[in-house]
Parts: C-alpha cells; structure tokens; sequence
C-alpha cells in the first residue's frame, strides 16, 4: 500500500497575492522539499474560482476575489508547477473549500486502499480542514496525518485552532 501527500491550494494568491501571509511565505520551502522528497504519491488541489466570484455566496461572504481560473494567482507556486509538470502529477482544481471528487478519485485509482494521508497546504483553517475531515468521513480506518510546519492559516491563531479541531476528530498533527 502507498502512502499518499496531498498538497492543497498552494498557490500565489494564497502565498503573496491576494490573500497572502508571511506565515504563507515561510512553508513554501518546507512544502516544496516535502513534495519532493515524499516517499509515496502526490497530488494537489487548486482553489478555482470564477469572473462571477463576488456574486457568489464565498465571494459575499469574503470580498476578495482570488483564484480566478487562468490567472497568476491561481496558478501553484512555480516551484510546485514545475514538480507537479515534471513528474506529471494529478491537480484538482475544486470549487468549495473540500474537493468533491477525490473520495471516489481516490477509491477508484486505490483499490487496494492506501496506507496513510498526509496534508500540507493552505489555509489550515479553511481548506487544510474541510479537506483533512472529509477525507477522515469517507476513509474512517485510514490514518489521515497533517503536517502542522507546513500549513499556514489566514492567521497564526486560525491556524492553531484549526489544528486543535482536527486533533479532537482523530486527525493526527504531526510537527
């Protein structure tokens, strides 16, 4: 069985665009390095949203528009494009804060199951989690690991929280 590395929303607006941080900035490295050196498969999501972003309910709700498709902020880190193109790795571009699609994706390209996910990415606090529960929901017995040192929330504190709820569902934090 494989282990599995799923990078999430890595991208320039969430990094020094739009709706960058510093603490954004400061894992792009670790990211990077993990990505590279993960012994197992990676895959990655992009946030992906619209021209019609501030009419929807994410874009009333927060009035940034970021992630535009086929924008340079929606676009991964180039670091991480370039990994991503070299060894020709699978992108989700998802349209709500938890991708959809990868449960069955994952069922169907694992039949054997999988031995274990591992989450990095940003915002902790907002897809970091949605991803991290919806995986544990779908995949119950599998351990579902995420890396603390290398996700950044929409604040330092966000972030932590963030970290906590994962925690009381069974989500191990790894440092």
């Amino acid at each position: 069985m494989k282990k599995l590395l799923l990078v999430i929303d890595m991208q320039n607006d969430f990094i020094d665009g739009a709706l960058g941080t510093a603490e954004a900035e400061s894992i792009v490295p670790v990211v990077v390095k993990k990505a590279e050196e993960f012994d197992g498969d990676v895959i990655f999501t992009r946030d992906t949203h619209f021209d019609n972003y501030m009419e929807t309910q994410e874009g009333k709700k927060l009035p940034v528009p970021h992630c535009i498709q086929g924008t340079h902020g929606w676009e991964l880190h180039p670091e991480l494009e370039r990994l991503r193109l070299q060894k020709n790795l699978p992108v989700f571009d998802k349209l709500a804060f938890g991708c959809r699609e990868l449960p069955d994706w994952l069922a169907a390209h694992y039949p054997e199951g999988l031995e274990s996910i591992e989450l990095v990415g940003v915002c902790t606090d907002i897809c970091v989690v949605s991803n991290a529960l919806l995986l544990k929901a779908f995949f119950p017995e599998l351990p579902i690991r995420v890396t603390a040192s290398a996700c950044a929330g929409v604040t330092p504190e966000s972030h932590e929280n963030a970290l906590k709820v994962m925690e009381i569902c069974q989500i191990e934090i790894l440092p």
